[in-house]
């Protein structure tokens, strides 16, 4: 057997899906002026003082703490299956039909929410490790309910998600330096090839 993990943002669409799912939630106005607000975390992150993670925390935090689990998600399927098919790289979906015509199994892997790109994943029958909102009592709470699934936290889901010795072949994608140690697991891999 064979398998193929895609990281999603950056690598199959173009661009960062947390962004675009926020400017889809609250319109692009409140996407400003929040982020006029989050400036100083948004600055640490690109510094390097402020862990990717916490950065991602603050920002889903500050847009949706307080939302309702099912207005969330409904918010989330819409995006997901009306949004992403017009941000997909060409090149990266003719790669992955590809594999599922070889009989390989296809898994995306992201650091981004789960919620927003399950509903996608499942449209294209794709396994999906992603990262996890946690919500409280029906609320979204702010928090990850997982660890922030970037960099050796994508490894270790894998590894935890699947019996990598059934497979003979590994394939990965990604475009950033929160794919490396996957791109460096895999038996061959591509960086930015979409």
């Amino acid at each position: 057997m064979k398998i193929a993990f895609f990281d999603f943002d950056g690598t199959i669409i173009k661009g960062d899906s947390l962004i675009s799912f926020i400017r889809y939630a609250v319109g692009g106005n409140s996407l400003i002026l929040g982020l006029i607000w989050l400036f100083p975390t948004l600055i640490g992150y690109k510094i390097g003082v402020i862990p990717n993670y916490i950065a991602k925390q603050r920002l889903l935090a500050h847009f949706f703490a307080g939302y309702r689990e099912d207005k969330f998600l409904q918010l989330a399927q819409d995006f997901s299956l009306q949004y992403i098919d017009k941000m997909l790289r060409p090149k990266a979906i003719k790669r992955i039909e590809w594999h599922k015509k070889q009989g390989h199994q296809v898994v995306v892997v992201s650091a981004s929410i789960e919620s927003w790109i399950e509903p996608w994943c499942k449209k294209n029958s794709l396994d999906l490790i992603a990262t996890q909102l946690e919500f409280k009592s029906g609320i979204v709470s702010g928090s990850f309910q997982t660890k922030n699934c970037y960099g050796k936290e994508k490894l270790r889901r894998i590894k935890n998600s699947y019996n990598i010795d059934d497979y003979e072949y590994i394939y990965a994608y990604g475009d950033s330096k929160g794919d490396k140690e996957l791109l460096e697991f895999a038996h061959e891999s591509g960086f930015k090839v979409f």
